[in-house]
C-alpha cells in the first residue's frame, strides 16, 4: 500500500500535494455518493463535506504537532488532549470580559490574537514542565508521565473550587464542570454587522455570499462554517511548511539523530536534553493552537472535550499515515476521519434507511442468539445502535492491523533521514580498471 502511494505521488503532477488532494477528492466522492443515496439536499451535501473537511483539518493539525515530537525526536507523548486544553482554557480566560454580567465568568478582556498567543505560550510552558522528566525517562515511562499530566489538567479544569478564583486581585474562572464560554467565532465578523448575533443584518460580503450560495440552496450557517474550515486548511498548510522547514534545518537533523540513536548524538557533542525540551515545547504550543482552532467555531468548551480517547484518536491518525512523514500525518488525519470517525455514522443511516431493523436488543447476548437461526438482523441492529462502541472497536482493529502488518504506516517508510543529503540517491559510478574511481 505504501509503494502504491509513492507511485501515485510520483505520477501525479504536484507530488505530495497532489496526493493529499487526491485523498480528499476520493473522500468527497464517497461521502457525496452516500449523501445522494440518503437523499440529502444541496445544503445537506455541502454541510457533510464541510464536516469531513473540518475534522480532517483539525486531526491533521494535531497529527503534525505530534509528529514533531514522536516522528522527529522519538518522544512518546500521549497527553495531547491535556496540552490542547491548556491552550483553549488559557485563551478563553485571557479574552473573557472583565465584567461578564450575570452568570458569566470574569477574565482579562484582552484581544483575541493576544489570547491565542497566550494559550500557545501556556501550553509550551506546561510542555516544558512535562519535558523535564524526558531527560531521564525513556519511551513508555515518558508516555505514563504525559498521560498522567493530561488527566491532572482535565481534572483541575473540572474542579468546582476553580470555577472562579483570584490571582493578585484579578478575577478569573474555569467554569468547572459547567464549562467556559469562548469568544465569538471571528469569521462571523466577515458576514454579519454584529459578529455576536447571526440575526443581525449581513455585511456587503455576507449579502453577496449568502445570495450566491443561497441560490443553490446552501444556508447561511453552512457558508460561515465552510469559511472557517478553509481557514483551518490554511493553517494545515502553515503547519506543514513550518515542520518541513524545521525538519530540514540543522535543528531538525539533530532531532532525527536523537530519534535514531541518542547516544551517538550525545557523543557528537549535542546537548540532547536541551533539544528534547525545545521540541516538546514547540510541539505542545502547536497542540495548544490546534485545540484553539478546533474549538474556535464553537461558543463553549468543557473538560469533557479533552478525554484521553482524543489523544488515542490522534495517535491512530498518525499511525495510519506514518510517523516521521508530514504528508503521512495529513493523509492519516483525513483517512481516520473519513473511514473511522464519520464513515460508520453514514453507513448506519444508509443501512437503517434501506433495511427495516426494528428495535435493537438490549444486550450483546440477545443480539447474538438469533444467529443460531441465521437471523443477523438483531445483531446488525445492536451494532448500529451502539455506534460509539463500534467505532472504538473498529479503531482498535485498524490500529492492531497497522501495528502488526504495517508498523510504519502508509508513508512512514519515507521517514526523513538525519543527513542533510540523501546519500542513497547518489548515482553509482563505475570503477576504474586500476581499482580507483573516475574523477
Amino acid at each position: 500500500m505504501g509503494v502504491s502511494a509513492d507511485r501515485l505521488s510520483a505520477r501525479l503532477p504536484g507530488g505530495d500535494g497532489a496526493l493529499i488532494l487526491a485523498v480528499f477528492l476520493a473522500l468527497y466522492a464517497g461521502f457525496g455518493l452516500l449523501g445522494v443515496l440518503l437523499g440529502l439536499d444541496a445544503n445537506g451535501l455541502a454541510s457533510t463535506l464541510q464536516r469531513i473537511t473540518f475534522f480532517a483539518a483539525v486531526y491533521a493539525l494535531l497529527a503534525l504537532a505530534l509528529n514533531l515530537q514522536w516522528g522527529y525526536a522519538g518522544l512518546f507523548n500521549i497527553g495531547v488532549a491535556g496540552f490542547m486544553a491548556v491552550g483553549v482554557y488559557t485563551m478563553a480566560m485571557l479574552t473573557a470580559p472583565t465584567d461578564p454580567g450575570t452568570g458569566g465568568l470574569p477574565g482579562l478582556g484582552l484581544p483575541l490574537p493576544v489570547g491565542i498567543v497566550g494559550g500557545m505560550l501556556a501550553a509550551a510552558l506546561v510542555g516544558a514542565l512535562a519535558a523535564l522528566p524526558a531527560l531521564r525517562l525513556k519511551a513508555d515511562y515518558l508516555a505514563i508521565v504525559t498521560l498522567a499530566l493530561s488527566e491532572i489538567i482535565r481534572i483541575v479544569y473540572n474542579s468546582t473550587s476553580l470555577r472562579t478564583f483570584s490571582i493578585a486581585g484579578v478575577d478569573l474562572g474555569t467554569g468547572g464542570s459547567q464549562g467556559l464560554a469562548l469568544p465569538t467565532n471571528p469569521i462571523n465578523a466577515l458576514f454579519y454587522s454584529d459578529a455576536r448575533s447571526p440575526a443581525s443584518p449581513p455585511t456587503a460580503l455576507g449579502e453577496a455570499a449568502f445570495g450566491l450560495f443561497g441560490a443553490a440552496g446552501v444556508q447561511h450557517t453552512t457558508v460561515v462554517d465552510w469559511t472557517y474550515t478553509l481557514v483551518l486548511v490554511v493553517f494545515v498548510w502553515l503547519f506543514y511548511r513550518l515542520l518541513s522547514r524545521v525538519g530540514n534545518s540543522p535543528f531538525g537533523r539533530v532531532l532525527k539523530a536523537i530519534r535514531e540513536d541518542e547516544l551517538v548524538a550525545r557523543s557528537l557533542g549535542k546537548d540532547t536534553g536541551r533539544f528534547k525540551i525545545k521540541t516538546f515545547m514547540l510541539g505542545c504550543a502547536l497542540m495548544g493552537l490546534g485545540g484553539i482552532l478546533w474549538q474556535g467555531s464553537q461558543s463553549y468548551v468543557s473538560p469533557n472535550n479533552f478525554l484521553p480517547i482524543l489523544t488515542f484518536y490522534i495517535f491512530i491518525a498518525l499511525i495510519i499515515g506514518g510517523s516521521g512523514s508530514n504528508t503521512g500525518s495529513v493523509i492519516g488525519g483525513a483517512l481516520f476521519v473519513g473511514l473511522l470517525f464519520e464513515g460508520p455514522t453514514f453507513v448506519r443511516r444508509l443501512v437503517a434507511q434501506q433495511i427495516p431493523l426494528g428495535d435493537a436488543p438490549d444486550t450483546f447476548v440477545a443480539a447474538v442468539e438469533p444467529l443460531a437461526s441465521l437471523d443477523v438482523t438483531p445483531l446488525l441492529a445492536y451494532a448500529l445502535g451502539n455506534l460509539a462502541s463500534l467505532r472504538f472497536v473498529l479503531a482498535g482493529v485498524v490500529l492492531v492491523y497497522f501495528v502488526q502488518t504495517r508498523p510504519k504506516g502508509l508513508l512512514g517508510h519515507r521517514k526523513e533521514i538525519a543527513a542533510s543529503v540523501d546519500l542513497s540517491e547518489r548515482p553509482n559510478r563505475p570503477a576504474r580498471a586500476d581499482g580507483g574511481e573516475r574523477r
